[in-house]
């Protein structure tokens, strides 16, 4: 502060406190006043004088301490690096830490046996815990136990992270757990048998019983404690109060069927054991839905096991608890009936029906949540392990029936009772091999697994396919060698001769033809046969396995997929679905078998139509004159002829169905539609009275087809036309035999015209034919 500034400071000073005369009066005590603010200043002053001096020389201490301390940190890391230096050319470190390993090794295991111990320490509280809330509350027993089970799981995570270390440990704890566990199912489920026990379960009237609420209050504990087990565990969990309540069913049914009773024997599970099982479940059936149906829906219908029935439906809780002991008697039987192939197939047909009777009849899923696949039953719990020995029985009885089949002397005959007129007759072998094909397919449609259902398709019943077609293919190659010429040259019995005569090469070749054909329908989907959405089914099921299947080496039951195609279908594994079945190499086969027999069929008739009507070919009374042209009688030489096609109409119309009896004679008339029109109308020379004895002769033919086929005859439809045109009157009012010579040879308009004026232009007949017909007239010759 200036001295200008503080004389004014001063100046206002002596102005605010002397402002009157008055003021004077006090002088004394204003003196006083401020030489005591002077003095507390100065006393001010000094202090603050003093608290410099010292902070200055605290500093200065400081610095030097700090001075101190940089020189000191400075000679000792020189004394480390040199150390260093000498540690580094030294071994000592080395020793030093040898001799420590073993202290600091023993250290970590006190340290690890201590944290050890707290972890017991934690696992022994948790248990005690649990043990405490029971019976009374088992949501809260439950909250220790979660707690003890997932320090378990966590466990077992962190040993598989550290490569299994904590062997005790883990092992201990796990079975604390369990034991917890049991002990607490233990518990509740002691309660729930005392009340069971004080209702004298179950000699109660199942129609007419109510639960009481003590009863129900334990079932409904016991639900509470296994929801948590029920909703995260991966594999099926019985309800332990339908364990309880089954367990004197259990005693029951060890009673009859696993004791020393007659009932116990193996060959009895079907006819006891099984009904027995079934009629207990419609005993209590509704007495359980209308009791504990609610419990059970409160409990998990909202949670993720809502849609299993075995949670949501008391009679499936029931069967789950009952089933273990049922399992056990099935292993029992199979085990004391090792080796019998006949009872085995029998017991798997019983199982299977058993299995039904549990998925159809109450509902039973076994937990799956597979919903088209659903619970595959005992049966597929038994196939894992005998589905081989399973297998190579059916298919030893199968081979065993076939043969059996093809050995009875009327494998051969056509069995005409089969089905009504205009249906194909097969043999009784062939009806008998389908019969069994189909018996095969009611022993395994039911099995739940796509790749044992192949193996019975294509190890059984393609097997017998093969082996009857090779047994057709045999019986077509025999009657080939002994029709054809080279045949003959190698030697042919007369017996064998002689078994074609008559209608013998026709019911030959009638045994081949509709037994080709119903064999292999028995496999096509378009044939409306037992089993035919069962196939359409496993087609689908096979093409969706070979489009998404990586290993082409396994695509079914240890089968490979070249295998599976051969053996099936070539367009396995394609997009080309729509025109692939199962055993499409099969039906081909067939097929063509039965297509070769049908032109064998057709081509015997055809042979035998030109051995017959042989006399009639070579007949030279065509150029007879008579004045006799209306009522004539058939030629006598058409006779036999006539005979023998009424008797083989006749045969086939009997063992053939409509269609192949029409296409096959279809074929054989056209063939004798063209003897006839070369070796008679285009061998001979007609006269007016010949050409009406020509037209009589083919209306009498005409007339013994149409009798067997409607409209048949019109396979003789050009020679009938050329008969018409041959028969024109010589002279008359309408077309003339010489007014049509003159039209035919005059152009081919002319031509045409006069056939439109017949009425024969539509039969196929040309100019030319015309004129070469018009020619055979001895009128026209002359």
């Amino acid at each position: 502060m200036t001295t200008m500034e503080h004389d004014i400071r001063l100046e206002d000073y002596l102005d605010d406190k002397l402002q009157s005369t008055t003021d004077f009066d006090h002088l004394d005590t204003l003196l006083s006043s401020v030489e005591h603010q002077r003095s507390q200043l100065q006393s001010q002053l000094d202090d603050a004088t003093a608290a410099l001096a010292q902070a200055r020389q605290s500093e200065s201490d400081r610095q030097n301490a700090l001075m101190a301390q940089i020189d000191e940190f400075q000679s000792l890391q020189s004394s480390i690096d040199v150390r260093l230096q000498i540690i580094a050319s030294s071994d000592a470190p080395d020793e030093a830490i040898k001799r420590l390993e073993a202290p600091m090794g023993q250290l970590r295991k006190v340290d690890l046996a201590y944290k050890y111990l707290l972890l017991l320490q934690d696992v022994a509280k948790l248990r005690q815990e649990a043990r405490s809330h029971l019976p009374e509350s088992p949501k809260q027993a439950l909250e220790p136990y979660t707690k003890l089970k997932q320090l378990c799981l966590r466990l077992k995570e962190l040993q598989n992270n550290a490569d299994g270390a904590a062997v005790h440990l883990v092992n201990f704890v796990e079975g604390v757990t369990e034991t917890l566990w049991d002990e607490m199912k233990a518990t509740m489920s002691a309660e729930l048998e005392a009340v069971l026990k004080a209702r004298k379960w179950p000699n109660v009237d199942p129609d007419n019983a109510e639960v009481d609420e003590e009863w129900l209050g334990c079932f409904e504990k016991l639900i509470d404690l296994q929801v948590p087990e029920v909703l995260y565990s991966p594999t099926v969990v019985t309800l332990l109060p339908f364990e309880v309540m089954a367990q004197i069913f259990v005693k029951e049914f060890r009673f009859h069927f696993m004791s020393d009773k007659p009932t116990s024997a193996p060959q009895a599970i079907g006819a006891h054991c099984f009904p027995w099982f079934t009629a207990l479940l419609e005993k209590w059936e509704d007495f359980l839905r209308d009791n504990f149906g609610g419990v059970l829906a409160a409990r998990f219908a909202e949670t993720g096991v809502g849609e299993r029935m075995v949670y949501m439906d008391p009679v499936c809780g029931f069967i789950t608890a009952m089933l273990p002991v049922v399992r056990e008697k099935v292993r029992d039987t199979l085990e004391a009936t090792r080796g019998d192939a006949a009872f085995l197939s029998s017991l798997m047909g019983q199982l299977m029906s058993f299995d039904e009777t549990l998925r159809g009849g109450f509902a039973y899923d076994g937990g799956d949540d597979d919903v088209e696949e659903g619970w595959g039953g005992l049966t597929s719990e038994v196939l894992q392990d005998h589905f081989r020995t399973w297998l190579e029985a059916e298919k030893q009885f199968a081979l065993e029936r076939y043969q059996g089949i093809m050995k009875t002397q009327d494998a051969r005959m056509i069995d005409y009772d089969f089905a009504g007129v205009g249906k194909t007759k097969p043999t009784f072998a062939a009806v008998r091999v389908t019969d069994l094909l189909k018996s095969v397919t009611t022993q395994y449609e039911r099995v739940r697994r796509f790749s044992h259902k192949l193996r019975f398709l294509i190890d059984i019943q393609l097997t017998i396919l093969d082996e009857y077609h090779d047994y057709l293919r045999g019986t077509l190659e025999a009657y080939l060698s002994i029709t054809s010429t080279v045949g003959r040259a190698f030697g042919v019995t007369k017996e064998q001769i002689a078994a074609l005569e008559g209608t013998g090469a026709l019911e030959t070749l009638c045994i081949l033809s509709p037994s080709f054909f119903f064999s292999f329908s028995f496999f096509h989907p378009r044939k409306k046969l037992t089993g035919k959405k069962f196939f359409i089914t496993m087609w689908e099921q096979l093409q969706s396995r070979a489009k998404v299947t990586e290993d082409q080496s396994n695509l079914a039951g240890g089968m490979s997929y070249d295998h599976v195609r051969n053996r099936t279908s070539a367009v396995v594994g394609t997009e080309d679905n729509d025109n692939g079945v199962l055993f499409d190499e099969t039906i081909a086969a067939y097929s063509a078998r039965r297509q070769t027999a049908q032109k064998l069929l057709s081509e015997a008739l055809a042979s035998s139509h030109h051995k017959i009507f042989r006399a009639y070919l070579h007949r030279a009374q065509w150029t007879t004159i008579s004045d006799e042209v209306d009522n004539l009688a058939i030629t006598a030489e058409l006779d036999e002829p006539l005979r023998i096609l009424k008797r083989d109409l006749d045969f086939l119309s009997r063992a053939l169905g409509t269609a192949p009896f029409r296409r096959v004679w279809r074929q054989a008339l056209e063939k004798l539609n063209d003897i006839l029109w070369t070796e008679v109308l285009m061998s001979h020379k007609f006269t007016a009275s010949g050409a009406a004895q020509f037209a009589r002769d083919l209306a009498a033919i005409e007339g013994v087809v149409e009798r067997y086929i409607p409209d048949g005859s019109s396979a003789l439809g050009s020679l009938s036309d050329a008969v018409r045109l041959l028969n024109l009157p010589l002279e008359g009012e309408g077309m003339t035999l010489k007014k049509a010579t003159d039209m035919v040879y005059t152009d081919n308009t002319e031509a045409k015209k006069m056939l439109e004026e017949v009425g024969v232009a539509d039969g196929g007949l040309t100019a030319a034919n015309a004129r070469q017909i018009l020619g055979r007239r001895v009128e026209n010759a002359e």
